[in-house]
């Protein structure tokens, strides 16, 4: 199996969205330049979804369009409708990114729409995209449990990949949106979905709600996983979700990973000294631990 595995950074569109602070343009395109510098390769930039829904995305064109492009830097967005595809394909995204939920409770205050009608905006999504060269990746989100339907039935995650994977999409992440996920619980869900869309490369999308997201890692790179959504920080967390918190903290998972032999190509230390620039940005402390702790200790 591979030694490498691949952190996609998500703070500018998952960390951002919901968190308390208004960042402007220019910090939003600061932040991804130090993403950069950090050795990330894939970014999350933004999204483009109703401005009225999340406020806080409402300059993604503008962001697109500010970011920088060096060579092997990937940029994705997020997009769940036939206008959302548009914007990002004329903003030059590298990545077209959907979402859809697996309960149908949180699908309809997440989109406003049934499972059945996210899956078939997703097959539209990604014909178009595909059409324009673009990559897709879709997210069945919500995989471990729901804020308000509970806990969610492997069968019918599962059922969804498998509509999912007719679309062949060039990678299917599967999200513990709330953080009540385990290991075991994530390991059977990803041995399932690589069995129901074989050869659809896997990502793993953790969010640290109840502490677990670590583990859960973990749990997924022994199945195989070796790409991870991550949040600068640790910030974020999704607006239509209560009580959620934001992703999994970069730092940590960095950390995590390196300590246990697999190469991401970041750097730990200029991470954790963009985290601290994050949270004079933001006007509030991170949740990250690595950011305080800092790396493995050097003897005295």
């Amino acid at each position: 199996m591979s030694k490498n595995v691949q952190i996609v950074e998500v703070a500018p569109r998952d960390g951002l969205q919901a968190d308390p602070a208004d960042l402007s343009t220019p910090q939003k395109v600061e932040l991804i330049e130090r993403l950069i510098a950090a050795g990330h390769t894939r970014i999350e930039a933004t999204s483009f979804v109703s401005p009225k829904a999340v406020p806080k995305m409402a300059d993604g064109d503008e962001v697109m369009g500010r970011v920088p492009r060096p060579g092997g830097v990937s940029y994705s967005a997020l997009a769940l409708n036939q206008r959302g595809v548009e914007r990002a394909i004329n903003a030059g995204v590298d990545e077209v990114c959907g979402v859809v939920v697996a309960t149908e409770t949180f699908s309809q205050a997440n989109q406003r729409a049934t499972v059945a009608e996210s899956i078939q905006r997703w097959r539209d999504i990604s014909a178009a995209a595909r059409e324009a060269g673009i990559k897709t990746a879709i997210t069945v989100s919500a995989v471990c449990g729901c804020p308000y339907e509970g806990r969610v039935d492997a069968a019918r995650v599962l059922d969804i990949v498998s509509q999912l994977a007719e679309t062949q999409p060039d990678e299917l992440a599967l999200a513990d949106t709330i953080g009540v996920g385990v290991p075991n619980q994530v390991a059977a869900l990803f041995a399932g979905a690589a069995e129901r869309a074989p050869g659809v490369a896997q990502r793993g999308h953790f969010h640290n709600t109840r502490n677990t997201a670590l583990a859960n890692i973990a749990a997924a790179i022994d199945t195989g996983v070796r790409v991870f959504d991550t949040s600068l920080g640790g910030v974020g967390g999704c607006p239509f979700a209560p009580k959620a918190t934001g992703n999994v903290a970069t730092e940590d998972a960095v950390y995590l990973v390196h300590e246990m032999g697999y190469d991401t190509g970041l750097d730990l230390d200029t991470l954790i000294e963009t985290s601290r620039w994050l949270e004079t940005q933001l006007g509030h402390g991170v949740p990250s631990l690595v950011a305080r702790a800092g790396g493995f200790p050097q003897p005295r």
